[in-house]
C-alpha cells in the first residue's frame, strides 16, 4: 500500500499536451542545443502554470530549476565569456526579483492584502536569468494583458461582476510568457535565409 503523501496526482491531459507542444515548438524554433534548453524551459513553464492554477502556489523546486537552468544556459551560450554572461543573468534576476518584491510590498501596504506572491517574485528571477533587458518588459506586459483578458472573459462567461478581491494565478500567465520571450529572442538570433 502506498503512503498517501507519496502519491502524486496524474498530470492533466491538457498539461501533457501543452508540454509536448512546448517541447516540439522549442525544437522547431532552435533545432540545436539551444532548442533543448528551450524544451526544458517549456516543461518547467507548463508545470509552473498548472501548479499555480491549481493551488495559487509556485513550487520552489520549479523556480529553482528554472533559475539554475537559465544560468547554465547563459554560461553555455557564450562559452568564451561564460563568467560575464552568467553575471549579467544574475544581475537581471536580482533587479527583476527586487522590482517584483517592491511591487508586492507596495501593493500590500496600499491594499492591505497580498497582490503578488513570493512565488511570483522568484519567477521574476527566473525571467531575469533567461531573458535580455529589452525582452523582460515585453514578457511582463504579455503576461499581464493575457491575465487581464482571461479574467474579464471568465467573469463575463460566468456572468459575474469583476471584484477587487478576486484572485488570479499570475504564474499561469507569466511562466508561458517567459518561454515565449525565449522563443522570440532565439528566433531573432537565427540567421535569415
Amino acid at each position: 500500500m502506498l503512503v498517501s503523501g507519496l502519491m502524486r496526482p496524474m498530470p492533466h491531459p491538457l498539461q501533457i499536451g501543452a508540454t509536448a507542444a512546448g517541447i516540439a515548438a522549442s525544437l522547431i524554433v532552435a533545432p540545436s542545443p539551444a532548442g533543448l534548453f528551450g524544451a526544458a524551459l517549456a516543461c518547467l513553464a507548463v508545470a509552473i502554470a498548472f501548479a499555480d492554477a491549481r493551488r495559487f502556489r509556485i513550487p520552489n523546486a520549479l523556480n529553482l530549476a528554472g533559475f539554475a537552468l537559465g544560468l547554465i544556459r547563459a554560461a553555455m551560450t557564450a562559452p568564451e565569456a561564460a563568467l560575464p554572461a552568467t553575471g549579467l543573468a544574475l544581475l537581471r534576476s536580482a533587479v527583476l526579483a527586487l522590482a517584483f518584491f517592491m511591487l508586492a510590498l507596495a501593493y500590500r501596504r496600499w491594499r492591505g492584502q497580498d497582490g503578488l506572491g513570493r512565488g511570483d517574485v522568484k519567477l521574476a528571477a527566473v525571467a531575469g536569468a533567461w531573458l535580455d533587458w529589452f525582452t523582460i518588459p515585453v514578457v511582463i506586459e504579455i503576461a499581464a494583458l493575457t491575465a487581464l483578458i482571461a479574467y474579464v472573459a471568465r467573469q463575463h462567461m460566468m456572468r459575474r461582476p469583476a471584484r477587487q478581491t478576486d484572485r488570479l494565478p499570475f504564474g499561469l500567465f507569466f511562466a508561458p510568457a517567459i518561454w515565449l520571450g525565449w522563443a522570440i529572442e532565439t528566433m531573432e538570433l537565427l540567421p535569415l535565409s
